[in-house]
């Protein structure tokens, strides 16, 4: 939906990545090489979801604009050149005129380094094995994702996946349980929906479908092929549980704290008073997948909680809802990185723990600029270039 409606957000994206770690001069050195990554991937994501499918539209955009960017730095250098420095046995000459700006910012000319930067050398096999679980991993995330193959693992491993009535039959509707005492207890009544509806309450239990155990067994066959043995395995994966205990209660938390925006009725509450923004609620709207990706932690959650709202809001005032339901998702991906699942994940990974607060407080401005950005294009599609919202499929399969 976003590669068909939004792909120039695209461009904004890397070029914000890029001023959040340097200054304005230094991002516009190397703005070329940003606006090659932004434009590639932008075409191939309209491109791709427009006429050949909708599945690994991102996959492919994301390949297709790292081949053009290696392919552009052949024919252009930036200003200064960026370098990690390893000792090694084998120094690569490096011009006295070349400025060396270092990882963490400090610049040298190369003459302070006796005209040589040292650079270790890898063999092609270090690299292939390097890459190896990445691989590993990309093949399992892939299986993990064909229908077939998530079908016969429901209908294996999820108890609630395939159940048998008293007569006989299977069960129609979701396979999934039905919550006690929550479970069509709430309803959402009118301008929310167009008649009363009951607010199903199912938990689908797909413990092996899920993406995570996928990556899982990944980590398993990568640690095997690295030569690491199982009580290794073992010791790995137990300090990785006392690693990330605060950030899987953090994440629990979130979890819930989506169930209870959606089941409360707040996330009606916050819908209908976006309507009060009458022909501002494109640009607010967006704002609202923002704030859903900010709670729950999840595009997808986020768009479980609001895109019905969105459809609803934007009909009452004259606006596409299919525009509409593309920002939602586009506004979420720019709430991302202010999300607590996201933070206590980051810091981690990166024993930062106990600096959430401050990794928030430096990503907060740079989350609602790029939500206000594309805003403001979804403004755009709403009054100006509303015939480039696609109607229909150009595509059959």
């Amino acid at each position: 939906m976003i590669g068909r409606i939004l792909p120039f957000t695209a461009i904004i994206v890397p070029f914000w990545l890029v001023r959040t770690m340097v200054s304005w001069k230094e991002t516009f050195e190397v703005f070329p090489a940003i606006l090659v990554v932004g434009i590639s991937f932008a075409l191939t994501q309209f491109f791709w979801s427009n006429y050949v499918d909708s599945n690994l539209v991102d996959i492919m955009a994301g390949v297709v604009s790292i081949i053009a960017v290696l392919i552009f730095l052949q024919f252009w250098k930036p200003k200064k050149t960026w370098r990690f420095h390893y000792d090694d046995k084998a120094p690569v000459r490096t011009p006295a005129s070349v400025e060396i700006v270092h990882q963490v910012g400090g610049e040298w000319t190369a003459g302070q380094f006796d005209d040589s930067v040292n650079v270790r050398r890898y063999t092609t096999a270090r690299v292939l094995k390097a890459w190896m679980p990445f691989a590993v991993l990309s093949i399992f995330v892939l299986l993990w994702g064909v229908p077939s193959v998530k079908l016969a693992m429901n209908l294996g491993t999820t108890p609630a996946f395939r159940v048998i009535l008293a007569d006989g039959k299977v069960r129609p509707g979701p396979p999934e349980w039905n919550v006690p005492y929550l479970h069509n207890a709430i309803s959402r009544a009118v301008p929310v929906v167009a008649k009363p509806t009951p607010e199903a309450a199912r938990y689908d239990f797909n413990w092996f479908s899920a993406t995570g155990t996928g990556c899982f067994f990944a980590a398993i066959v990568s640690g095997l092929l690295l030569g690491l043995g199982p009580f290794q395995l073992m010791k790995i994966f137990w300090k990785t549980l006392v690693r990330m205990r605060l950030a899987m209660i953090a994440i629990s938390f979130m979890l819930g704290l989506g169930c209870v925006t959606r089941y409360s009725g707040l996330d009606a509450v916050l819908g209908l008073a976006f309507t009060r923004t009458g022909w501002l609620y494109p640009f607010f709207g967006t704002f609202l997948g923002w704030l859903g990706v900010a709670l729950t932690g999840s595009d997808t959650s986020a768009n479980a909680l609001f895109g019905s709202l969105q459809k609803i809001t934007s009909q009452q005032l004259g606006i596409d809802p299919i525009l509409m339901c593309a920002a939602n998702s586009a506004g979420g991906v720019m709430g991302k990185m202010v999300d607590a699942q996201s933070i206590t994940i980051a810091t981690a990974a990166t024993e930062q723990v106990g600096n959430e607060g401050i990794i928030f407080r430096f990503v907060a401005w740079h989350s609602v600029a790029l939500c206000s950005i594309v805003g403001g294009i979804v403004l755009l599609y709403a009054y100006v270039f509303r015939s480039y919202v696609p109607h229909g499929l150009f595509f059959v399969h």
